[in-house]
């Protein structure tokens, strides 16, 4: 199952809204709200690699309040359970 940790830069004062809106995507496992460089991280998982595709051009990158995006794709899941 590919997945993704997605950076994202907001306008000013829409980080919440932002977060908020990747919740609701089919496929967003979490969205955390951080302070640094970027606004937002978001952790995107799909069924295929072109669904993956479709999540983060058209629903991430098309939500009002994202300004850019830095996808970083998952090659290894090393977590303990």
């Amino acid at each position: 199952m590919p997945s993704a940790v997605v950076l994202i830069n907001c306008e000013v004062g829409k980080e919440a809204s932002v977060a908020d809106s990747i919740c609701k995507i089919e496929g967003a496992e979490k969205a955390y709200i951080v302070y640094g460089v970027y606004d937002v991280v978001a952790i995107i998982d799909a069924a295929t690699m072109e669904g993956l595709e479709a999540a983060l051009m058209t629903k991430v990158r098309g939500l009002p309040g994202v300004k850019s995006t830095m996808t970083l794709m998952i090659s290894r899941d090393c977590t303990r359970s």
